[in-house]
């Protein structure tokens, strides 16, 4: 498979797969991150976490689909909106080891574990299917993650935050068999500022998205953390610091704009494409 192509449905065997959307009330950048909200199209508002859990619910072939927090008033927010919750200790240091936490905690007998990052609503569900496709293809990954290519608008973003002193989202690099070389809060690879786009800019965009197999969630929370996690803020780098393949799955943006809410700015970014999502051109 050519490394810059996105995986195609897969034939392999039907796994058991649940989804787990990880959300912590504390936040050193936007703290109550989860439980703002959001205007959303037609008048009104939900919260962030209400919106990336609408979001999950439309990803196909899944068993289940869960809030995990250790939070009262998410879990009660989540609640309230028809979500399932699972409970997970306040020592739980990021969302890979909530995820963790929560399949031993609750005693969820799963083949594929998906964290999808509470803070990411535009997420589209075929990038979830492609992921847990590519997971079921390749019976050797034991953990994988969506990077998706930018365009001039995404590369905008990143620039614009690093310009102004924010740490924004996450880029990738990896290598011929797409497993990850890097990640970084850092605009990779370097580009000449003078140079232009105009469709694709050979940047990709990590999304917040993990597929793990129960056994490397499991190592995952035996290694301490490391130097690399520690500096960037990213808790995908333990399995690297570790030696531990990360398969990076390219999906198809299909046009769409994909962007988390890593900062009160990126309110705005994502209520704009959540108002051009629900008024199609054409």
């Amino acid at each position: 498979m050519n490394a810059l192509t996105p995986i195609g449905r897969s034939q392999g065997r039907k796994m058991k797969t649940v989804v787990m959307i990880p959300a912590r009330f504390a936040s050193t950048r936007f703290p109550g991150k989860p439980l703002a909200h959001l205007a959303v199209p037609g008048g009104g508002s939900k919260s962030l976490i209400h919106l990336t859990w609408e979001a999950a619910m439309q990803v196909r072939g899944v068993d289940a689909v869960h809030v995990v927090t250790d939070d009262a008033r998410i879990r009660d927010a989540a609640q309230d909106f028809g979500a399932s919750v699972l409970m997970t200790s306040p020592d739980c240091a990021n969302g890979t080891a909530r995820c963790a936490d929560a399949l031993a905690r609750h005693d969820i007998t799963a083949d594929l574990v998906v964290n999808v990052q509470g803070d990411a609503p535009l997420t589209p569900p075929w990038f979830v299917e492609d992921l847990i496709a590519a997971m079921a293809e390749d019976e050797a990954a034991q953990v994988a993650t969506p990077v998706v290519q930018c365009d001039p608008q995404s590369y905008g973003h990143f620039m614009a935050d690093r310009q102004a002193g924010r740490v924004g989202a996450t880029t990738a690099v990896f290598d011929a068999r797409q497993h990850a070389l890097y990640f970084s809060k850092e605009v990779l690879p370097y580009i000449d500022p003078k140079k232009t786009f105009a469709r694709d800019v050979p940047v990709y965009h990590h999304v917040g998205v993990y597929a793990y197999r129960p056994s490397a969630l499991a190592a995952y929370v035996g290694w301490p953390v490391g130097r690399l996690e520690k500096l960037e803020a990213l808790e995908q780098l333990r399995f690297l610091e570790n030696g531990h393949a990360v398969r990076c799955v390219v999906v198809d943006g299909r046009g769409r704009v994909f962007w988390e809410v890593n900062n009160p700015e990126d309110v705005g970014r994502v209520e704009q494409v959540l108002q051009e999502l629900s008024c199609p051109v054409g």
